[in-house]
């Protein structure tokens, strides 16, 4: 059990350049509740300093001479897990989402001035989650994804929908779930993550290039095709239109979740008993509501569970609402989606049988 804390936040500062350093370190300086432990100016003096100072936090930059910032979270992750934030500069996004696959918690740009109190803010929630151990590496923990044929009248307009939402930890989480649904899945994906503005398209890129299945950023009007998987931008809410289409609504300022989860959720249940809800792993609420909508309109609702969840928050909410229907580990949830979506013993296979 996590000691309760006492003082300030600690937080390590980690950037090859000097002003990037004494920027994030100045942000840090002007919240009573964060303190800078230190500085790193490559990603080995951060591995060196993280086992030696154990702060609370990390932000790591990525470019760094001497060992990247990529190699740095894998080796505090091993050595002396440690939450960390990503701080990368646009150009990175891709990169980014690696390394949160590699163990960090979530991914940032690098502040301005004026990103104060938001950067500040962010460090202190990511302080509250849990530090674990990461898992083992995506080489090792992602199996081949199986070959899968469509079955007649599951596929196409008709057939299931699979909306997923998930929030803090969810990049790791869609790493290992989404590279083992099948090709040929017989249903799209659509997938409301919550992160920072700037980083969809390069998580786009970088889930296509572990899956068999096409990821892509939503656009809106799109035709949704089954074996296709759409990521939400955050500056849209990403929702299902009548006809199976795409339909993105500018965020506000002062929405909460971006892109909002229960959004997507509730726009899904209403095409009932093909809706397929999953939420993963993810810090407050969101979501619960959309859950509950769609085991209220007859769909299947399906959560992680807490043993694999970097954050239990978001599908505990949801849990104890009552709108999940079956809990589940990781590695379980791609098998369940494809038998839902329309592998054997489909319940969506049964119905388009008997209606024949």
């Amino acid at each position: 059990m996590t000691a309760p804390r006492t003082g300030p936040i600690q937080v390590l500062v980690v950037d090859d350049s000097p002003t990037a350093r004494d920027l994030i370190s100045a942000l840090i300086a002007g919240d009573p509740r964060l303190t800078v432990r230190g500085q790193a100016e490559d990603g080995r003096a951060a591995v060196r300093l993280a086992q030696a100072l154990r702060p609370d936090l990390v932000t790591m930059d990525l470019r760094m001479p001497e060992m990247d910032g990529l190699q740095a979270i894998a080796e505090i992750m091993d050595q002396c897990p440690t939450r960390i934030l990503v701080v990368s500069d646009a150009a990175d996004a891709a990169n980014a989402m690696a390394a949160v696959a590699r163990g960090a918690l979530d991914a940032t740009f690098k502040p301005t001035l004026d990103d104060g109190p938001a950067f500040t803010a962010r460090l202190r929630m990511l302080a509250g989650v849990p530090v674990i151990r990461h898992l083992r590496s995506l080489a090792e923990a992602r199996p081949a994804a199986p070959v899968m044929t469509p079955s007649a009248g599951a596929s196409g307009a008709g057939g299931a929908v699979i909306a997923i939402a998930v929030s803090t930890g969810g990049p790791q989480a869609l790493a290992r779930l989404l590279p083992a649904l099948p090709a040929g899945l017989p249903a799209p994906v659509l997938i409301a993550q919550h992160i920072s503005d700037g980083f969809a398209q390069g998580m786009a890129q970088w889930l296509d290039g572990l899956c068999p299945l096409t990821v892509t950023v939503a656009r809106d009007g799109e035709a949704l095709r089954p074996g296709h998987i759409y990521l939400a931008d955050p500056a849209s809410h990403l929702t299902l239109a009548p006809g199976d289409r795409v339909r993105l609504t500018p965020c506000a300022p002062e929405d909460r979740y971006r892109p909002s989860c229960d959004r997507l959720l509730n726009s899904v249940a209403a095409v009932g008993p093909r809706a397929i809800g999953l939420i993963l792993t993810g810090m407050g609420r969101d979501g619960a509501q959309g859950m509950a909508a769609i085991a209220a309109a007859g769909g299947v609702t399906l959560a992680q569970d807490e043993a694999t969840s970097v954050v239990f928050g978001m599908n505990r909410e949801a849990i104890l609402a009552g709108g999940v229907q079956r809990v589940l580990p990781l590695e379980a949830i791609a098998g369940e989606l494809t038998r839902l979506a329309g592998g054997a013993g489909s319940p969506l296979v049964k119905m388009a049988g008997a209606g024949a």
